[in-house]
């Protein structure tokens, strides 16, 4: 179990504020509007999916959020809180995390140590220097989370032994260090095989309830079998928003993903 009953009283905490709320927000590089005045709401425990061709602004969306690049203009809310001005750690602090299209694994450990790191990394004794003792609670943390995503058999192997669907579901081991209030999966099938894949969908359909989520992913059969809500992204803008059977169905985005686009 992923330390639901800690997760369960920050949400209590937070009343019934939402997850996430985007309201206004823009980001220019120069000239350039990556995003355009996108406005989401996502309640506490939702899954939604933003979907969207290459440069329709997803992975910037997800930049701005997690802090990585700051806003043009907006406010970022995350259970009430306007987190539009802290940095990336203090969104961490507080619950934020994601995953990134590109690993960022560290290659030359296992499986169990590039997760007890995660752990340790989001935890008060983060800048300790001491071993573990065979007693580590954050070691037994780890572990859990290891068999969470069903990488138990090689949690002492090499991570640069993995295949690329086991670096897939490592990563999101990492991400649910520190019972986190809410994750963003940046494209997690991005290369994966179909039975790859079929794991993955297990892996985040099992995840606890409570526990909210945006995926940005090109493979719309994954999207759209985990997510309750989706998000169409279109040159920067919010193009579609809907439940999966209503934007499987919409013409206009069969139209977008098969090369097309909104006239």
């Amino acid at each position: 179990m992923i330390a639901q009953s800690s997760v369960t009283q920050r949400l209590s905490a937070t009343g019934t504020a939402n997850a996430l709320e985007l309201r206004g927000v823009s980001k220019l590089f120069g000239a350039l509007a990556a995003l355009s005045d996108i406005n989401i709401t996502v309640r506490p425990g939702e899954r939604r999916a933003v979907l969207g061709s290459n440069g329709a602004g997803k992975t910037t969306l997800f930049n701005c959020v997690t802090g990585d690049f700051p806003l043009t203009t907006g406010a970022i809310r995350f259970f009430g809180e306007d987190i539009s001005a802290f940095p990336a750690h203090e969104r961490i602090r507080r619950g934020l995390r994601r995953t990134y299209q590109i690993s960022l694994l560290l290659n030359g450990l296992s499986v169990i140590d590039n997760v007890y790191l995660a752990c340790r990394g989001v935890s008060r004794g983060r800048f300790s220097f001491l071993r573990p003792r065979r007693d580590d609670a954050l070691m037994a943390s780890a572990e859990t989370l290891v068999r969470v995503v069903s990488l138990d058999s090689v949690q002492d192997a090499l991570v640069s032994t993995l295949s690329h669907g086991q670096q897939r579901q490592l990563e999101i081991a990492m991400a649910l260090a520190g019972a986190p209030r809410f994750i963003l999966f940046d494209e997690p099938a991005a290369g994966l095989s179909p039975t790859e894949r079929r794991d993955l969908i297990q892996i985040l359909t099992g995840l606890p309830s409570h526990m909210g989520f945006i995926i940005i992913e090109h493979d719309m059969d994954v999207a759209l079998r985990v997510a309750e809500s989706v998000t169409m992204m279109h040159n920067g803008r919010i193009f579609k928003e809907g439940k999966p059977s209503e934007i499987e169905d919409d013409p206009e985005v069969q139209a977008l993903y098969l090369g097309g686009g909104p006239d």
